[in-house]
């Protein structure tokens, strides 16, 4: 874990599986304010003055992607959350992404600004052209978000640097390009860019994935910093269970998340509990072929697909799930998982990098090796109420440990390292 976040818990919080009113909500864009709300509060004020002491002034992030497109996920959040937490504390943030359809090239959110030009692909060109004709002044850094395809940074910024890099692609190419395409956004990934970052300083979401990183790519750990993603202080116990067995599962509806093997997952699940329900939450160019899937399992009317929800919708599903669920095949954390977990849901997830750290197995939830055991491992956790129940109450104590702030600060800490080793 990285700095600000703190180790295991020591005591029991409330009960959050126990039926209560719920208390005020927060949109889900908001970022919480600095004071007022115990560590994270105390984070942000370590922000800003560590802010106030750098030499630091202004940040320009450059990614794929803007909060805004149709296809934004964790990465997109994880980024919207540091940079407008980084404008609170004092810093001059733009971010700089693809064009996203029918939206406006600039806009400003939340304290930083955002600068959407170019194509979908041309972006990562377009930006290298705009960074070699830069020149660095006092006070200037980087931020690049390797999100699969890099930016190459190393290759055209003189000035203070830092890469996001959440996890490694790896199959995760021919899954979305075919053949040659597939082969050349591996090559890329394995083997050009790790010789031209392997100097640069790496910041990830958890051990896992540092170590899948190291392994599959030859960055040297010793570049590379764990800084785990927050949790909205909205996520949190309140509302009222489902009165059936109800299995959530949140995500973008694309090949990585494998929401077909949770499919069949659910569908073995059934088979134990008659009364189950389920839910998948998010949108995708898989929908057709999952409501298809659907339709062919004979699960139209237990299975929902509601397409993207936010807000109030989704916490409403967290706090009502008796179970949360991830077949995905790559991730660099889990971030529904411990969303979830905040609301007093455990979690059911595959053994992968990332949900190794989201998860605790056998104490916030469970993680199995296969895919094909997923819907054993639900029907006995739904089955078994006062382990599901003793389940709850650890996730939502270990959530607590993670705040937006402690990233925002521990990331902002990397970076200003890094200007430091540059003077």
């Amino acid at each position: 874990m990285s700095a600000g976040v703190g180790g295991e818990p020591g005591g029991r919080g409330p009960d959050p599986v126990a039926e209560r009113s719920a208390p005020a909500r927060t949109p889900l864009s908001r970022v919480p304010g600095p004071a007022g709300r115990g560590a994270a509060g105390t984070a942000f004020d370590a922000l800003a003055s560590a802010v106030a002491r750098s030499p630091l002034e202004r940040v320009q992030v450059v990614a794929w992607r803007d909060l805004d497109d149709p296809e934004a996920g964790g990465s997109e959040l994880h980024v919207h959350r540091i940079a407008s937490l980084w404008a609170a504390a004092g810093l001059d943030v733009t971010v700089r992404t693809s064009a996203v359809a029918g939206q406006p090239a600039v806009v400003e959110r939340q304290g930083y600004r955002v600068v959407r030009r170019s194509g979908r692909y041309a972006v990562f060109a377009d930006t290298a052209w705009r960074g070699l004709r830069h020149e660095v002044g006092p006070g200037e850094a980087l931020v690049e978000v390797w999100n699969g395809m890099p930016f190459f940074s190393p290759l055209w910024y003189r000035g203070p640097r830092l890469v996001f890099l959440h996890h490694v692609h790896a199959e995760m190419w021919h899954m979305v390009l075919p053949g040659t395409l597939g082969r050349m956004g591996e090559t890329v990934e394995r083997r050009i860019a790790p010789p031209l970052y392997r100097r640069s300083r790496v910041v990830t979401l958890s051990e896992s994935s540092r170590r899948e990183i190291v392994d599959m790519l030859g960055i040297p750990a010793s570049h590379i910093s764990v800084s785990p993603p927050g949790v909205d202080p909205m996520f949190s116990p309140g509302g009222t269970r489902s009165p059936v067995p109800l299995v959530v599962a949140l995500g973008r509806l694309v090949p990585v998340k494998r929401f077909d093997r949770l499919i069949e997952a659910l569908v073995v699940a059934k088979r134990s509990l008659p009364t189950l329900r389920a839910v998948i939450v998010g949108e995708g160019y898989e929908r057709s072929n999952l409501e298809d899937l659907v339709r062919r399992r004979g699960a139209e009317g237990w299975l929902e697909l509601p397409g993207y929800l936010a807000g109030d919708d989704v916490l409403d599903w967290y706090r009502s799930a008796w179970v949360v669920a991830s077949a995905s095949q790559r991730e660099g954390w889990g971030m529904t998982l411990t969303e979830a977990g905040a609301c007093g849901t455990p979690a059911v997830a595959t053994d992968i990098a990332g949900h190794r750290d989201a998860v605790i197995d056998g104490r916030t939830g469970l993680l199995v090796a296969d895919p094909a055991d997923l819907g054993p491992a639900l029907a006995g956790l739904l089955a078994d109420r006062p382990r599901r129940l003793e389940m709850g109450r650890a996730a939502f104590d270990r959530s607590r440990w993670f705040t937006w702030e402690a990233t925002a600060r521990s990331t902002f800490d990397a970076l200003d390292a890094e200007a430091g080793r540059r003077r």
